[in-house]
């Protein structure tokens, strides 16, 4: 798919080609993150849908290495930060500080103010600080002492967390989760891949010498191209019909929200247009399904006690509500 550009004068300028864009993205990244390509694209869907990211599994398999991947692969304000126990609001949002020379309180931005931001083990900080970045996520902008300050675009919040360890750490709310477009798993390396890491590790790290091979104003060309690929009426109403089907699952105790239909129609746009798509189809829907709906569904008591998983609801979902046909 490709779509042309504005220039600073609002001439159209070269044609912006999502696919071949996203592909040289998703190769530098995969120079890190090897043997990962599913998950190294549904990185890039939720980059183009102007979304967050979700990165939840085990330690060591490399959650933060592929965050850090994606963040220095776009030449853009990348910052991090480490979610600890004692991290305040403040850390994250900024704070007003009282400048004695002027006589009048002074803002000073806090970690969030950056295009790419990687909150590591976000789990582990009090709900309190988790919290400071509902607004941040939703409305892209922050509010201090009253003012509110807006956030650059492209605006991205990668966050990893272990489902495992337990000890320490604050689950995270369903407000909070909802507001994640989707969430990964990246799952053990296959045995080609992690020799291959052990020879390549030996001496350096890859990450030190990726070069970055988009910038930010790459990617808001990008983002706006996604946001006009078509999408039919019918397409529209099948997502709509898949998020009412999860508020009547005897399965669930919590459904999709409409933001959870908004997302999945932002990704599945994202993802057409990774395949040189200009319109969406059903399959980009079915998809992305999973990984947009599952994190934000609660289990009933029955399904818990049946060790039924949300990425099994929505399977079953997806298998009993009708497709549209052309």
């Amino acid at each position: 798919m490709t779509e042309a550009t504005r220039t600073a004068d609002g001439t159209a300028g070269p044609p912006v080609d999502v696919a071949a864009e996203g592909a040289r993205i998703a190769a530098n990244i995969s120079r890190v993150v090897q043997g990962k390509p599913e998950v190294v694209r549904l990185a890039l869907v939720v980059l183009l849908a102007e979304g967050h990211l979700l990165i939840e599994d085990v330690p060591g398999v490399g959650k933060t290495t592929l965050a850090k991947a994606l963040a220095a692969s776009i030449d853009a304000s990348v910052r991090r930060i480490q979610f600890t126990p004692d991290l305040l609001p403040s850390d994250v949002t900024g704070v007003a500080i009282y400048d004695q020379e002027t006589r009048e309180f002074e803002f000073k931005p806090g970690a969030i103010f950056a295009n790419v931001v990687v909150a590591d083990e976000i789990n582990r900080a009090s709900p309190k600080t988790q919290s400071a970045l509902l607004e941040c996520m939703e409305e892209r902008q922050v509010t201090v002492d009253g003012v509110s300050y807006e956030l650059a675009r492209p605006f991205l919040v990668m966050a990893t967390q272990n489902p495992i360890e337990m000890e320490g750490t604050y689950p995270l709310p369903e407000a909070q989760r909802d507001r994640f477009t989707a969430r990964v798993s990246m799952g053990y390396p296959d045995r080609d891949a992690e020799l291959a890491m052990l020879d390549e590790r030996a001496v350096t790290d890859p990450l030190t010498t990726l070069p970055a091979v988009a910038d930010a104003a790459t990617v808001r060309e990008l983002v706006t191209a996604v946001s006009r690929l078509h999408v039919s009426e019918a397409v529209r109403r099948y997502v709509v019909l898949l998020v009412e089907a999860s508020r009547r699952s005897s399965e669930l105790r919590l459904g999709a929200s409409p933001r959870a239909g908004l997302q999945l129609l932002r990704a599945a746009r994202a993802a057409a247009a990774l395949t040189g798509r200009d319109h969406v189809l059903p399959d980009d829907v079915q998809a992305m399904a999973v990984p947009v709906l599952a994190h934000r569904l609660l289990l009933s008591p029955e399904a818990t006690l049946g060790r039924t998983t949300a990425e099994q609801v929505v399977t079953g979902l997806l298998a009993t509500v009708p497709v549209p046909r052309r």
